[in-house]
């Protein structure tokens, strides 16, 4: 797994921070947080997927911070925003990062029915992209079966915002409590999430799972 953050990524989440989509937070802290993404997979036992979806990637974390951890790996930055996916296509032609990273503008609860993207992702990650329930039913339709979801909690997060009925619903598997620096869940897709989920847009969020 590799260290640090080379000065191409610092540039484009310092852009990145400058037009409003990332908060104040310093960005070195912003980059160990993103590191514990991949520290609270391969304490799970996860080393090097070959491919992530990073869920609402925003500014463009965690995902740009995971494309130098994984250099291997097909990482897709996705984002409903078309301002912030536009910004992050153009950084990623500019800075030459497009062989193996991706951007895709689109809400997941549309995307999660794409043929090429369902039951076809190693890993998920999610950083403030909404409650569990939430995160959840949009995370769980783009993962093989054996694939894993990472989300970022708050300190005061607990296993148990993730009850493993509800969970279950999706495929999903009992989660998992990580602390690496940050405090993340790891919730592993045991079996293909069924056809009817995500639900149309906006439904995870006003009739939640669970």
């Amino acid at each position: 797994m590799g260290h640090g953050s080379s000065a191409h990524v610092t540039e484009i989440l310092a852009r990145s921070r400058a037009l409003g989509f990332l908060g104040p937070t310093t960005l070195d802290l912003q980059i160990e947080h993103a590191r514990g993404f991949a520290a609270a997979l391969a304490a799970q036992g996860v080393d090097s997927p070959a491919s992530v979806i990073d869920l609402g990637s925003g500014g463009g974390l965690p995902g740009l911070v995971l494309s130098e951890i994984w250099p291997e790996a097909r990482i897709i930055l996705m984002d409903g925003s078309v301002r912030r996916c536009e910004f992050l296509s153009e950084v990623i032609e500019e800075f030459g990062l497009s062989e193996h990273v991706s951007v895709l503008a689109g809400r997941a609860e549309d995307l999660g029915h794409r043929e090429d993207l369902r039951g076809a992702i190693d890993v998920v990650v999610a950083r403030s992209f909404g409650p569990p329930a939430v995160t959840a039913e949009c995370g769980a339709p783009f993962l093989v079966e054996g694939g894993a979801l990472v989300v970022s909690e708050p300190p005061e997060g607990r296993a148990e915002r993730w009850p493993a009925e509800g969970v279950a619903t999706l495929g999903l598997g009992p989660a998992a409590s990580v602390v690496e620096g940050s405090h993340f869940v790891v919730l592993r897709q045991a079996a293909l999430c069924p056809e009817r989920y995500p639900r149309r847009v906006g439904v995870p969020a006003k009739r939640p799972i669970f």
